[in-house]
């Protein structure tokens, strides 16, 4: 069990790392920190967020770019509202110009 809060814990950690304005996705965390085929786990992390301090959960998308993890914010609308707060738009549960925002703990962080 503590090898599973250890991983959530370094994926809570990264995603505090992401900047304003800027998003990643499961995977390109997953793949960060050294387990790139537990994507599905890093979205597990995402999902128990809410009970930790200053992790922004809502800068987590998937690889396309959706806002899938919005149902596990407090409304509907909540994970949307943050992004657009940041200057990142949203059009139908998507972020227009993903690339744009897009960001990569692999370039970004030193290892």
């Amino acid at each position: 069990m503590k090898k599973h809060e250890d991983f959530f814990q370094n994926v809570f950690d990264v995603v505090r790392l992401i900047p304003k304005g800027r998003v990643t996705n499961y995977g390109a965390i997953a793949k960060y920190l050294g387990s790139a085929r537990s994507s599905r786990m890093v979205g597990w992390a995402m999902n128990a967020a809410h009970s930790q301090k200053d992790v922004p959960a809502h800068r987590v998308v998937n690889r396309n770019g959706e806002l899938t993890g919005k149902i596990h914010f407090a409304t509907p609308f909540l994970m949307q509202e943050l992004l657009e707060k940041e200057g990142i738009k949203v059009l139908k549960d998507k972020i227009k110009d993903f690339q744009k925002y897009y960001w990569d703990p692999m370039k970004e962080l030193e290892l």
